[in-house]
């Protein structure tokens, strides 16, 4: 079935909405449960990667070992036919804060849609990550800011701190399995435990921004 309004764009986050997260994959497989620190933990992105990279830098793990655990990924059970269903039937974006070096892997395996992140600095010689370049600050935001400039109708979903301001600036913002704090603070935007309540809540949300 195709829904109404063909003008809406719906704004994924890609870490706990179609994929896992990148950082606790790593922590993972390395044995190193302090990269499992993520947006959930820490809302200042600056203060999360620097304290990230540190640890890296430490132990010598470069974006080589990064990028061999990434393709050892999968989607979220149910995340690529969530996906391929959304688009289905509306124009979709992917607005992380992840890096395209993490990125581009993952999206091979969603059928290749159209992601909005950011960039690595990477030293060539050792292949350690020394930093990283942001494409601009608050980009989900703006993105869906500009999107309304342009008279699309918005729809966000996301899971955590670094999604909740580009909740707020779509015309309908949805939170994915958020912690509880996130929750808490944040009590306006309703809250989905599966693809199948979010299908739903998608949907009658298109129907009203339709009217």
């Amino acid at each position: 079935m195709v829904f109404a309004v063909f003008m809406l764009i719906v704004c994924l986050d890609l870490e706990g909405v179609l994929m896992p997260e990148i950082w606790e994959a790593v922590a993972d497989s390395f044995g190193i449960p302090e990269l499992r620190r993520t947006t959930r933990d820490e809302p200042d992105y600056g203060k999360l990667m620097r304290y990230r990279l540190d640890i890296l830098d430490e132990r010598g793990i470069t974006i080589d070992d990064i990028q061999k655990i990434i393709g050892e990924m999968e989607p979220l059970v149910g995340g690529k036919s969530f996906l391929d269903w959304l688009r289905a039937n509306w124009q979709v974006l992917v607005l992380s804060d992840t890096f395209y070096g993490f990125g581009k892997p993952l999206m091979a395996m969603l059928d290749m849609p159209t992601l909005f992140c950011h960039d690595l600095i990477i030293d060539e010689d050792s292949r350690m990550i020394t930093g990283w370049k942001i494409r601009m600050e608050d980009q989900k935001r703006e993105t869906v800011q500009r999107l309304r400039e342009m008279n699309f109708k918005t729809l966000a979903v996301g899971d955590s701190y670094n999604d909740t301001n580009m909740l707020k600036e779509a015309h309908f913002g949805i939170l994915l399995n958020p912690p509880q704090n996130v929750t808490e603070e944040f009590p306006d935007f309703p809250v989905c435990t599966n693809y199948v309540d979010l299908k739903r809540l998608i949907s009658e949300a298109a129907l009203t921004l339709g009217e």
